[in-house]
């Protein structure tokens, strides 16, 4: 299981990403679009690295919803493949079948 900080730390993660998204993307269409003046868009990229660096969604780790762990981790059930493999042999997952032989 992973540490309880580290949990709590993704959770913050997650909640600044929503917090500052719009604005984050604003500055970025900014700071790309090429028909503006160097200037504006230097700018944009000043007021873009004074946001949190929580803030940007690449800092967010994907997590096991049940356990923490971020390693062997299936989006599609939001659980790490130790966790699917408890639930799947326990019959929890609709759908899964562990194959055995």
């Amino acid at each position: 299981m992973a540490k309880k900080g580290m949990i709590e730390k993704n959770k913050s993660r997650r909640k600044l990403v929503k917090k500052f998204e719009s604005k984050r993307n604003r500055l970025l269409a900014i700071a790309n679009n090429k028909e503006l003046p160097a200037e504006d868009r230097f700018a944009a990229r000043l007021k873009l690295s004074e946001l949190p660096r929580n803030s940007s969604p690449g800092r967010i780790v994907n997590r096991c919803a049940i356990t923490g762990r971020p390693r062997g981790y299936y989006r599609k059930f939001n659980m790490s493949r130790i966790a699917l493999r408890e639930l799947g042999s326990r019959g929890l997952v609709p759908g899964l079948v562990k194959s055995s032989w």
